[in-house]
């Protein structure tokens, strides 16, 4: 016990040797720095939840968004009709050729897909695309009068014998020639 009143003796000294050095703070300061704790709180407090909400809301958008299923177009896309007309022989013709490259032949049962890409004319050797591509299916037996491609020699071959030859892009120049009726009689190497 001796202690505790020799400790509180002490303490009271020292208080009392405080009391002409330490200024006390004025009542406006404390609650100055008590309201600006208080903001500081605050301000904390509104940034987390403005966080939260955030995170919130974009959580809802990203699972919102991933399952919507595209609307069907309100209208049904129409193809736009082939520039290409098929020749007709004019009067007292027998036949109307087209001239045209010819690639991309795809044998498909007893018949040869083709494309061809339409042909202006050959001005000094060379042939201008007139822009109209159009798909020819023929009958494997479509007789093709071929130079170049019967090994320079002139032969008639069927359709169905160059669809290797004619399965690359546009390289062996045509002239396909239809009867009256628009059918492709024959189709002959030009150029």
């Amino acid at each position: 016990m001796a202690d505790e009143t020799e400790l509180g003796r002490r303490l009271a000294e020292l208080a009392e040797s405080a009391k002409g050095r330490a200024v006390p703070i004025a009542a406006y300061r404390v609650r100055a720095r008590g309201n600006q704790r208080l903001r500081r709180r605050r301000t904390a407090l509104a940034t987390v939840v403005a966080s939260l909400a955030a995170a919130l809301v974009a959580a809802g958008l990203a699972l919102a968004g991933s399952a919507r299923v595209p609307e069907p177009a309100a209208v049904t896309p129409v193809p736009t009709p082939s520039p290409f007309v098929r020749p007709s022989p004019a009067p007292g013709e027998e036949y109307a050729s087209e001239l045209g490259y010819v690639y991309g032949a795809v044998a498909e049962g007893d018949t040869v897909r083709v494309t061809v890409q339409q042909l202006r004319g050959v001005i000094q050797g060379t042939a201008s695309p007139t822009g109209v591509v159009h798909t020819l299916t023929l009958p494997r037996a479509t007789l093709v009068e071929a130079r170049r491609l019967s090994g320079g020699r002139p032969a008639d071959l069927q359709l169905g014998q160059l669809i290797g030859r004619l399965a690359d892009g546009p390289r062996w120049m045509f002239r396909i020639d239809y009867d009256s009726e628009g059918r492709v009689e024959s189709l002959r190497e030009a150029g």
